[in-house]
Parts: structure tokens; C-alpha cells; sequence
């Protein structure tokens, strides 16, 4: 993705002309960006080869889940319709692991039914229900455990789930107790030791503190797992400041945690894997001006990309089409729902905008189009993946008729 005589430019694709074909709001993913991310993951992890779970929740668009197959990857998945399109993109049960902390006993008989890799528990209460289903199934059934390790990733409170005030997870003492009881359970067969701190982290150390928490805990538990899931959470640029995660540093510490444990290591990347791999082109419908400010009017709402609105995410603004006049005047760029929180960025620097141009919003492929809604009764947005000169369309926009 870059410009091209100051076109922007997705592989060999001109945005200016892919719109005369498509109306704006709309996703555009790169394919090439996608198997380049995944082959940075593996590369960096290769020395100890992980089973990776692609985080379906942060998009599960089903071309985009069938490219992830394709690429050798599994699921993380966190309801039954995850778990169904996981399942209907080819992605091989035995690279699922099924996470959440409020499964419910329908969606736990259907994971039990398709025979995945890992139940990942998050309560005492989850573990009997497994165990009450495999019973009336005369079935072994094999799960995991989630342990919060009251380790703070240093991320945006939302989306930080590692600390003891969060709803992940068991502690320690309760992770005792159970793997007793599963221990002794003749439908039970814990396997994994699970833990996951959070989101969108660029800091490695958390990581080493979590790894250290998980290291003494075995060795005073005194239990042998066939998998560590050490979850996802790797973070990505969005600021454009080269602040990026250091894959070798914690390729180093996980391969000593693994000279003291011999387990098999599971991730589940989502954001690192989908995140810069595609962005949000929208119209600007109006300008609205003021003496401070110019409220930049685009037809992209809050419904449409809801991590600015949720959680007060930045992802960077540009223009599709470079004009070299720029300006000192703050620009919010909003969108025309509503509500004060859809907005998406306050600039103090930015080119000379016009009405009908055109803006793209960065870095949307992760939780960008899975966290979408109906609001406002506005339909969902079309998404395309453009591999090489080739578009495709893998959603199609919604009608207004059928969501009324």
C-alpha cells in the first residue's frame, strides 16, 4: 500500500479508479499484505514452530478466514457462529481452540460434537458443565485452562485482560482446585495451561512477566501440559512512529521458558496478523467551518469503524489523492450519526481539503468490519480484496430492504 504518482495505490490497483466501480464507504483489503504478515509470524517463531489460531473475532469475513487457511493457520474462536465459519472456510478442527469466558451449553455441545482441539475454561463452573455433557456423551473431552496472571500489559484499559479486576481467567489457587478435579475426572483431559493479557501491546516485558508467572506455577503445581496457549495480543503501528514489537525478544524468552517446559506453544494473533492489511475509504459530504476548527463530514460513521468511538483508538487519516497544498487548520474528521463520539481523528496539520474528496482511514482490517453494526438503520459496508490487478468482492454491501 503507498502512493504512486500521488495516487493511492493497493498493489496494482489505483483507488481513484477501483471507486468509479465502488460507492464509498468501503473496506479494501490487501491479499499480498495478509500472507506477508503471516510469513513475518511464522518466520519469527520458527525456531520452536507453534500451532498459530488466527483470532477469529478480529475479522471473520470468510475469504479472508479461507486466505488464513490456506496459509497452514487454525482458529481462536469465542461463539458458536465463530466456530461455524471457521469450520465452513476449511480450517482444520484440530487448530481450534474455543476461548471465552461465557460459553454457553449449546455451544459447548457443538464444539464437543466437531471434536476440536481445546475447550479453553475460564470457570469452575464452565469445567463441570464440559464434564456433565462428555458424561451423558460416555466422551473424553479435551480442555484447557485460563489463568490470570495479574499481569499489567500496559495497554488501553479496555483491552487489557490479564489483571485481577478483569473477568478472564481463574486464579491461581482456583486453577489448583480444578486441575485436581480434572485430574481425576474420567471425562476430562486437561491439556493446556492458557493465558492471554491483552491487546494491541508493544512493550515485550509484559510478556516475560507473564512467562515468569507461568514458570514457577508449574513447578509448584507440579502438573505437565501437552500445550501452553500464551494467546495473542502483539500490537501494530497505527501511530506510524516505527514504535513496532520486538518479535526477537520474545521469540528468546519463550524458547528458555521452553529449556525448563517441554509443551507445545499456541498463539492466537488477530491484530498482527490483520490489522495494517487494510483501510477505510470514505467521501467527505461536507465542510463544515468554524473559526477554530473545520469539521471534516464523511460519509463513514461510528456504525461503519467503531474503535475510535469504543475505545478512543487513533488510527491515522490521509488523502486518496495527494494535492501537495497544506494547511495549519485543525480538521475533526466526523462522521454523520448522531453522537458526539463519532468522530475519528482531530488533525493540526493536513492538505487543503474540498468537498466530494476522498479520505482513508488506516490500519482498519482488525475489529474494523467484525465490530460493524446497523445503527442508525445505516447497512453494512462492502469489502473487497485486491490481489494484484484482480478486485474481489468478498461482502457485498447490504440493501436497506433487507435489513428492514
Amino acid at each position: 500500500m503507498r502512493y504512486i504518482n500521488n495516487i493511492f495505490t493497493i498493489e496494482k490497483c489505483k483507488l481513484n479508479k477501483v471507486l468509479k466501480k465502488f460507492e464509498t464507504p468501503i473496506f479494501c483489503y490487501s491479499g499480498r499484505k495478509i500472507n506477508e504478515n503471516i510469513n513475518n509470524f511464522k518466520n519469527s517463531f520458527k525456531s520452536f514452530s507453534p500451532i498459530i489460531c488466527f483470532s477469529t473475532k478480529s475479522n471473520s469475513n470468510l475469504e479472508i478466514l479461507k486466505q488464513i487457511k490456506k496459509n497452514g493457520l487454525g482458529a481462536d474462536v469465542v461463539s458458536k457462529g465463530e466456530l461455524m465459519i471457521a469450520l465452513k472456510a476449511g480450517i482444520n478442527p484440530k487448530k481450534i481452540v474455543f476461548s471465552g469466558v461465557g460459553k454457553t451449553r449449546s455451544e459447548l455441545i457443538y464444539a464437543i460434537e466437531k471434536n476440536i482441539l481445546l475447550i479453553n475454561c475460564e470457570s469452575k463452573s464452565e469445567i463441570l458443565e464440559i464434564e456433565n455433557i462428555a458424561r451423558s456423551k460416555n466422551k473424553k473431552v479435551d480442555i484447557g485452562i485460563r489463568l490470570n496472571p495479574n499481569t499489567d500489559a500496559k495497554t488501553l484499559k479496555q483491552i487489557s485482560t490479564g489483571k485481577k479486576e478483569n473477568k478472564f481467567g481463574v486464579s491461581e489457587k482456583t486453577l489448583v482446585e480444578v486441575s485436581e478435579y480434572s485430574r481425576k475426572s474420567k471425562y476430562l483431559n486437561l491439556k493446556c495451561l492458557s493465558v492471554h493479557i491483552g491487546s494491541q501491546i508493544l512493550d515485550y516485558k509484559p510478556y516475560q512477566k507473564m512467562l515468569n508467572v507461568l514458570d514457577k506455577l508449574i513447578k509448584k503445581i507440579d502438573l505437565n501440559f501437552d500445550y501452553i496457549d500464551l494467546g495473542g495480543g502483539m500490537g501494530i503501528d497505527y501511530n506510524k512512529d516505527n514504535k513496532k514489537f520486538n518479535y526477537k525478544k520474545y521469540n528468546q524468552i519463550i524458547k528458555k521458558f521452553l529449556t525448563k517446559h517441554k509443551t507445545k506453544i499456541i498463539f492466537e494473533p488477530g491484530r498482527s496478523i490483520i490489522g495494517d492489511t487494510a483501510i477505510l475509504i470514505s467521501k467527505i459530504i461536507y465542510i463544515k467551518e468554524s473559526s477554530k476548527k473545520d469539521f471534516i463530514i464523511v460519509d463513514a460513521a461510528m456504525n461503519d469503524f467503531m474503535r475510535p468511538a469504543l475505545y478512543g483508538a487513533k488510527h491515522k487519516i490521509i488523502p486518496l489523492i495527494k494535492n501537495n497544498k497544506m494547511t495549519n487548520k485543525k480538521y475533526d474528521f466526523v462522521g454523520p450519526i448522531c453522537e458526539t463520539t463519532d468522530k475519528f481523528l482531530t488533525t493540526n496539520k493536513f492538505q487543503k481539503l474540498n468537498e466530494k474528496d476522498y479520505i482513508i482511514i488506516c490500519d482498519v482490517g482488525a475489529y474494523g468490519s467484525s465490530l460493524s453494526s446497523n445503527y442508525n438503520i445505516r447497512p453494512k459496508l462492502a469489502e473487497i480484496l485486491i490481489k494484484g490487478s484482480k478486485i474481489n468482492v468478498i461482502k457485498k454491501r447490504q440493501k436497506l430492504e433487507d435489513i428492514i
